[in-house]
């Protein structure tokens, strides 16, 4: 497979755990960097997995934003509250078959803590969360684990930090903390 080829002569390893039903949210952490995207479309086309991902609704205009729609981008405004949540929820419930990816320090800046949007859309959905990784430190690329999140924040995030822990972004300066800003976890 081509995308597994290109990984390899980049000198990345992938790590995929498949996920244990046909519908899962996938969690991917740290994003500091503009190749994140890149890597991470080589390891999902690499993992045979069809993924789909949430990504700000800037991306989805002209030049590129056919090309973001047909790598499986599901836009997203940020800039105010849409219910999107709901709307995942939903699709989750209508779908046979769904994984979507989610970046939930929502940037490649620095932010202080994550935000809850990825925890939230699992619990609901009822849906387990796979621990996705870029780690630049080790130069690996996947799916490390499943989780099946028990809607206790504080208890969840302490496994999704255990699980984080030492794998590093290209630029760890910038990768937010595990917590959520509302003081949880």
């Amino acid at each position: 497979m081509l995308a597994r080829l290109l990984l390899r002569l980049a000198g990345w390893r992938l790590v995929i755990v498949p996920p244990p039903g046909p519908k899962g949210v996938v969690m991917v952490y740290p994003h500091t960097s503009n190749w994140d995207f890149p890597l991470g479309v080589l390891a999902r086309s690499a993992s045979g997995l069809r993924i789909s991902y949430v990504a700000k609704d800037s991306l989805f205009r002209p030049p590129l934003g056919g090309l973001f729609r047909w790598l499986g981008g599901i836009p997203v405004n940020r800039r105010v509250s849409t219910g999107f949540v709901g709307q995942l929820v939903r699709r989750f419930a209508e779908s046979e078959r769904l994984l979507i990816a989610i970046a939930p320090e929502g940037t490649r800046g620095h932010v202080p803590h994550l935000r809850s949007g990825f925890y939230h859309l699992a619990v609901q959905a009822g849906v387990p969360l796979g621990l996705a990784f870029i780690d630049y430190g080790r130069r690996e690329v996947g799916i490390g684990a499943w989780v099946t999140l028990s809607g206790d924040a504080e208890c969840d995030l302490v496994t999704i930090r255990d699980f984080y822990a030492g794998r590093r972004g290209r630029h760890p300066d910038k990768a937010g903390e595990i917590r959520f800003g509302d003081g949880r976890g």
